[in-house]
């Protein structure tokens, strides 16, 4: 088995931004699929016999109650959970080998309501009630965080941004150095 960490983020890969309200799958060894997250949340699902991954970034969890659930919106997270399922499906995945990795869900300003602790919560009971295990999550929290995944191989990285130091009325910098982890599933 090759050491695949040298490819998160390097050259030769075709990048995928996953922005809010879209669902991508792949089996492509070359795709490397990112996102940048504050309250909103990302699902990694990855088959790793079929070696089908995928990526979604839902901005809330659920439709109001006042709302169809029948009238679908893209940034909920409950439609993106579905689509993402289906669009690995499509590819060849299948459900009952699906294991998932979840980041995201900050409440990066307290004096606001906590919307990322509802994403993250939304997330893992959706996961629980389709049987889909979680092998690892970086949820909550006040940091943003930056995902990047290949999908092929189901190996993640993510970066944190610093918090502590930061004024909430000032924009954040891009950090001198990040630090962050490779995992696979």
């Amino acid at each position: 088995m090759s050491d695949m960490s040298a490819n998160i983020g390097g050259a030769g890969l075709d990048r995928l931004t996953v922005m809010q309200g879209e669902a991508h799958a792949s089996a492509d060894p070359k795709v490397e699929m990112s996102t940048v997250l504050g309250s909103c949340v990302a699902t990694c699902l990855f088959d790793p016999l079929a070696r089908i991954g995928g990526m979604n970034h839902f901005l809330l969890a659920e439709p109001p109650s006042n709302r169809s659930r029948e009238s679908f919106d893209e940034h909920y997270g409950l439609f993106l959970m579905e689509l993402l399922i289906n669009k690995m499906l499509g590819l060849g995945a299948i459900k009952s080998r699906l294991k998932a990795r979840v980041y995201g869900g900050a409440n990066l300003n307290p004096a606001m309501r906590p919307i990322g602790t509802a994403n993250a919560e939304f997330a893992r009971k959706f996961l629980e009630n389709e049987g889909i295990p979680v092998g690892f999550e970086d949820l909550g929290g006040r940091a943003a965080r930056r995902v990047h995944f290949m999908p092929a191989s189901g190996m993640v990285r993510c970066r944190t941004a610093p918090t502590e130091s930061v004024p909430m009325d000032k924009p954040l910098v891009r950090p001198q150095s990040a630090s962050g982890d490779v995992e696979l599933f």
